[in-house]
């Protein structure tokens, strides 16, 4: 199962307002979502944040946040740790789940083409939709493999607590964006 997002950059700064996105203001399927990161624990700070985010995305759909924790025993060992914590999230991961890996080697995205993957999940067949976040050595081969969709956040190196931060604060600018509220200026 793959999906592909369209670009989708209309004239006139319109993407400010969400107007660009083509689902602003439509009845789209709400599919859960599941966020999958793979680290140590998050410190206090961060994990407040996320909080906050869940409860606001609550209002827009099903949410559940899992951390994988990295394989401290084989952290001596590279290749070791990568195949743990690839077992770890595709045992997280079903057949039908529509999955978004985040990688530094993903297509570049904004809030708009954000808006419309989420709003597009909707239409996939899929039950889920899922985003991970790789450990500090990336992703394995068989979630690389499995992903039907690559994208970075950023071209800037990111801390995995931020760039999930990041993440949580697009999914909820996505969905305000869909519903054509006034969050995304």
């Amino acid at each position: 199962m793959a999906i592909e997002v369209s670009a989708c950059f209309p004239p006139n700064n319109s993407s400010l307002t969400g107007v660009g996105c083509k689902y602003t203001g439509q009845s789209v399927k709400a599919l859960p979502i599941r966020l999958i990161t793979v680290g140590k624990r998050r410190s206090p700070g961060v994990q407040l944040v996320v909080d906050e985010y869940a409860e606001k995305l609550k209002y827009y759909c099903s949410f559940n946040d899992v951390l994988v924790r990295s394989n401290p025993k084989n952290a001596h060992d590279v290749k070791a740790q990568i195949e743990y914590e690839d077992k770890a999230v595709m045992n997280l991961i079903r057949s039908d789940d529509l999955v978004v890996a985040l990688d530094e080697a993903g297509r570049d995205t904004n809030s708009i083409l954000m808006a419309e993957l989420v709003g597009d999940a909707g239409f996939t067949g899929a039950s889920r939709l899922v985003f991970c976040i790789g450990g500090p050595y990336g992703h394995g081969k068989k979630l690389q493999e499995r992903a039907n969709k690559l994208l970075k956040l950023s071209s800037l190196t990111l801390n995995h607590q931020i760039a999930l931060l990041m993440l949580m604060e697009q999914l909820y600018r996505a969905w305000t964006i869909i519903k054509g509220q006034k969050y995304h200026h």
